[in-house]
This record gives C-alpha cells, sequence and structure tokens, in this order.
C-alpha cells in the first residue's frame, strides 16, 4: 500500500514549525489517520507527530495570548483614555 507524501511526518523538527506550519500539518495527519488506510505502526507514528504538532500550536497560542495580555495590561483603558482627554 503506498501512501501519498503528504501525510508523511515531517523531518522538521516541530519546535521549528510556525503556528500555521504546524496547524497545516496537523490537518494532513488527521486526514490520514481518519483515512485508515495505514499500517498499525505508521497510525502509531503519526499519532505520535500530531501529539507533538498540537502541542506546538497550544503553545503558539498560549504565546500570543500572553503578548495580547500583556498590550491590554499596559494600554489605557477607555474608560481612562475619555478621563484624559475631558481634562485637557
Amino acid at each position: 500500500m503506498t501512501e501519498p507524501h503528504a501525510t508523511a511526518p515531517e523531518e522538521r523538527p516541530v519546535g521549528e514549525l510556525s503556528y500555521e506550519e504546524a496547524r497545516e500539518e496537523l490537518v494532513a495527519v488527521v486526514q490520514a489517520l481518519e483515512s485508515g488506510q495505514t499500517t498499525l505502526e505508521r497510525s502509531l507514528s503519526l499519532w505520535e507527530r500530531g501529539t507533538a504538532l498540537a502541542d506546538r500550536c497550544e503553545e503558539w497560542l498560549a504565546g500570543a495570548k500572553a503578548r495580547l495580555d500583556a498590550v491590554r495590561a499596559t494600554a489605557p483603558s477607555d474608560e481612562t483614555a475619555s478621563e484624559a482627554s475631558q481634562q485637557q
């Protein structure tokens, strides 16, 4: 049984992938697993790679949230900005 190259786990380390790259590869892994056309060994390999990819996506999302939270914490609120403009 021949499997398409697109479903093969990449050789590139997961930690080097951008969010978009990790998400795209994760979609391909899920599709390959759902197809049921892989061997048990291949399925296990895909599952492991998929888990690592999902973790990488979570890391990116947590980092993005932290950055947004930091910006929100330092940005003046709408109420503070309104008060400042009224005082001038």
